[in-house]
Order: structure tokens, then sequence, then C-alpha cells
């Protein structure tokens, strides 16, 4: 089965517990100054260290917009930073986003599925390199 297109967008979601929240934030200001092979930005956008519970995310979390043609950069420094990670594709079914077609790097956590939105409108398409909540 053939992977995603390389201009698939892609969000990963990076938990911290109140102690590692140096962590997230070095681990953050990476992220954001991560270039490619061609010297552009990887990331599109780092959103702000988000401390508690926000959206289905029940533990303090930040997320990064990035395109799955660089998931071979991308991946390899989530993993190395030790912390809880959902990587996943941006569709219009964020549910399936959040589940069926996300990975966790790390410990999975139980995400509040009822605030997710319905099949066919994901706010997060239209927020993609742009914000975050």
């Amino acid at each position: 089965m053939a992977g995603p297109s390389p201009n698939a967008r892609f969000h990963a979601h990076v938990y911290y517990e109140p102690d590692g929240r140096g962590e997230a934030q070095a681990l953050r200001d990476a992220l954001q100054g991560l270039t490619g092979p061609d010297g552009e930005r990887v990331v599109a956008h780092a959103g702000a260290l988000r401390d508690g519970k926000v959206g289905p995310h029940p533990i303090s979390q930040f997320e990064i917009h990035f395109f799955a043609r660089d998931l071979p950069l991308v991946s390899p420094m989530l993993e190395a930073a030790g912390l809880r990670v959902l990587i996943h594709p941006l569709t219009d079914d964020d549910l399936a986003d959040h589940t069926s077609l996300g990975r966790w790097i790390g410990e999975p956590l139980e995400l509040d599925l009822s605030v997710l939105d319905p099949p066919g409108l994901n706010q997060g398409v239209a927020r993609f390199g742009k914000n975050d909540f």
C-alpha cells in the first residue's frame, strides 16, 4: 500500500508533565528551527505550550504542523525526546486522525474523543501552518 502524498498535512502532539516542561520547550524550539536539505523550514507551525487539558488532549501538550515529506526529519527528533507523542495526518475526519490513522511514540493516552469535529469537518485543516487551539 502506498504511503501518504508528500504534500499530505500532518500534526504531532507532544505531551509533557509539569516537571518536563523545560524539555518540551527545548524540543519545540529545536523543531521550530529545523530546516531540510534545501534550507527551508520543516515545521510550518509550532504551537504554544498548553499547560493542562485542551481539546481532546488530557494533559499538557504542544502541537507542530508539517508535511508528510518531512516525516523522516521530524520523527527521529520526536522519538529521541523521550516524551509521549501522537503523530497523525490531517484529513477531514478528525476522529480517525486521532485514532486509527494516528501513531503513538511512547505510552498512548486516552483522548477525549467527544470534543473532536464531526466527520467531514475538521477545523485543524483550516488552521494548518497558522495557529493551534
